[in-house]
């Protein structure tokens, strides 16, 4: 691996993926193009598929080869956004140059064609992300959490008939049902904490001393004999086996570094100079590779833009492997990691 760790590959990610070893990466975090949203300027780009169905069948195509090169307890972290159908097709026909190292909108010849899809409409929501978890779990994923990306700051939207749009999905997905995920590195800070350091918080999360230890026993002693009350017989014979008062009605117990992290992370967006594209911003990646990503492990990145996704990873003391068609971004990229004394 040492000719793959800490660089960026500049080609097509199906083309690169075949060549990566197997089982040779700890965790991949990705954000593909979305559909029919913008030009790259690269022949043969993912995005510019004419319907949904193309764009998520090379989708499944191009995770089937990265499941292959993801350890057995990796994950993968997917960032997709959704696409509105408008006058069967997708976006205008508004052609913007390369003077920001990007293109713009697809042009005419690149746009989706949906005047003969079977079911979408104008105005629809295309509701792709959700087909690509979907086809993805039946590919063969552990499709494990949705995770909401919320933006305090979104686009503003010339809309009157609907809400302005503002967040974004993040798929976790793994290659089997046990994975490596490092909670406690990810856990937050309790609101009644705040002013209260030293609170009891009802929530059911784990301490290690030995009373903690206890109730995980009594725990997993409930799990094999199901569900029961406090006020059954047995409920309180198994509370008497490991030193519990057989009074006790609720178990209240904290986590010394807090609660577990929830599913709505609220991060907003941060403008990047060198392009005029959407960019990670490094809060996003940070709880994904902590959790993801065991320390001096291989962090993926195949669609890897202008390179936030390997800045994290190496802040972080994790490895990098990026892959990018578009070779003015690797430019941006490795900048950045210059800037950082990271590449």
């Amino acid at each position: 691996m040492k000719n793959w760790i800490n660089k960026i590959f500049c080609g097509d990610s199906s083309l690169i993926l075949p060549k990566i070893p197997s089982n040779s990466v700890d965790c991949i975090i990705t954000s593909p193009p979305y559909w029919g949203l913008r030009d790259y300027g690269a022949p043969g780009q993912l995005g510019l598929e004419k319907t949904p169905e193309q764009y998520v069948d090379k989708m499944v195509k191009i995770f089937r080869e990265a499941k292959r090169v993801l350890k057995k307890e990796g994950t993968l972290w997917l960032n997709l956004g959704d696409s509105y159908v408008s006058g069967k097709s997708r976006y205008s026909s508004v052609k913007q140059t390369l003077s920001g190292k990007s293109r713009g909108e697809p042009v005419d010849g690149n746009k989706p064609d949906l005047r003969h899809h079977e079911f979408l409409k104008d105005k629809d929501l295309a509701g792709i992300l959700w087909c690509i978890a979907f086809a993805l779990q039946k590919d063969g994923w552990y499709l494990r959490q949705d995770i909401i990306w919320h933006k305090p700051n979104p686009m503003p939207e010339s809309v009157t008939d609907r809400c302005t749009k503002s967040h974004e999905y993040i798929f976790l997905l793994t290659k089997n049902p046990k994975y490596y995920f490092d909670n406690d590195s990810i856990r937050e800070r309790r609101l009644t904490e705040e002013n209260r350091p030293d609170a009891i918080v009802r929530d059911r999360e784990w301490d290690y001393d030995s009373k903690q230890k206890k109730l995980r026993e009594y725990a997993e002693l409930k799990k094999k004999t199901g569900t029961w009350t406090a006020d059954t017989d047995k409920s309180k014979d198994l509370r008497a086996k490991i030193g519990f008062k057989a009074h006790t009605k609720k178990l209240s117990f904290t986590h010394p570094l807090g609660r577990n992290k929830r599913s709505v992370w609220t991060i907003p967006t941060k403008p990047f100079k060198e392009a005029h594209f959407a960019t990670f911003p490094e809060t996003l990646i940070e709880p994904m590779v902590l959790a993801g990503c065991p320390k001096n492990g291989i962090v993926l990145d195949l669609f890897m833009g202008a390179g936030t996704t390997a800045v994290v990873a190496k802040k972080l003391d994790r490895n990098y492997i990026g892959v990018e068609i578009n070779p003015e971004y690797i430019k941006i990229a490795k900048r950045r990691l210059a800037q950082q004394k990271l590449f």
